[in-house]
């Protein structure tokens, strides 16, 4: 059964009632008496302040230029939401591509829905929203349970169930923020996998482990070679170079296939995991034999 997503009833309960404005219309002399909680409006972008909970870091300068682009031609297609702090001024909860490629495209306002938060709901609704889109790197993601974890008080449990994902998952994102520094920034850029950061998490070294990733990066590895240099790494030996770190993973794969066969097999390979293998017979017989088990 899938686990559905949410953001908890007592958040959510917060967010959608529209009774929630922190001030009526009238006592305010707003003059956009249509902005108030629980609506979508058209808000001036100049009085939109940004979102200081805002768990991503990095955005591509192309991609919100495309972005922007498309904004020009199409409009917004689906509305930012925004807090209310009072008059005529509210704060970005999510949405900020949106919101800077619309000041790039150059428009005046933007559709927002109008919601109320405190600082904890709205940091826990920026990190959740922002958790659920694909093009954050492993770090971000991390970043973002650690801090749900530690500034919303959340429990692993908890932070499970409101990001849609199970306890292992998060448990394993929580454990890159373990990596030294330099392996973490290779994994934001995209040098290195999430199955490769995995296999390094396994060996307790920190050394050892900025030892493989650099191999991991000069040799291009696959996560399956990762794998068995670091369970070679866990139980004392040196992480291969050169020729012997091609030939490291291979060695136990010949001598599993040998002895299913009954015959020498060899498992030739780089260190990119690329390779053939090799089964040796002594007659046709032999040959019927091992053409048999292949079929199997």
């Amino acid at each position: 059964m899938t686990k559905k997503r949410g953001l908890g009833r007592g958040l959510s309960a917060l967010l959608e009632d529209p009774g929630t404005d922190i001030t009526s219309p009238a006592a305010s002399g707003d003059v956009s008496p249509s902005r108030t909680a629980g609506s979508v409006a058209a808000i001036p972008i100049a009085h939109i302040e940004p979102n200081p909970f805002q768990p991503r870091t990095t955005f591509s300068k192309e991609a919100l230029v495309e972005l922007a682009q498309s904004i020009r031609e199409l409009g917004v297609i689906q509305p930012v939401t925004v807090r209310k702090l009072g008059y005529d001024r509210y704060q970005l909860i999510s949405g900020e591509r949106r919101f800077r490629a619309s000041q790039i495209a150059g428009l005046v306002e933007i559709p927002a829905f109008i919601r109320i938060a405190n600082d904890e709901a709205m940091l826990e609704m920026a990190l959740v929203e922002n958790i659920q889109r694909e093009d954050l790197d492993a770090i971000e993601v991390a970043i973002s349970f650690k801090r749900l974890l530690d500034e919303v008080n959340l429990t692993q449990e908890l932070l499970s169930e409101k990001v849609g994902k199970d306890r292992t998952t998060v448990t394993n994102y929580l454990r890159l923020l373990k990596l030294p520094p330099e392996i973490q920034i290779g994994i934001r850029n995209k040098q290195i996998g999430m199955g490769h950061a995995r296999a390094l998490i396994s060996i307790s070294d920190p050394d050892r482990q900025l030892e493989l990733y650099q191999k991991i990066v000069e040799s291009q590895l696959s996560v399956r070679a990762v794998e068995d240099l670091a369970r070679h790494s866990t139980t004392g030996g040196r992480i291969p170079t050169g020729s012997a770190l091609s030939a490291a993973p291979f060695k136990q794969f010949s001598k599993d296939l040998g002895q299913h066969f009954g015959t020498r097999v060899v498992v030739k390979g780089n260190a990119s995991g690329k390779g053939r293998i090799e089964i040796t017979f002594k007659n046709e017989e032999e040959l019927e034999r091992i053409k048999a088990l292949l079929a199997r």
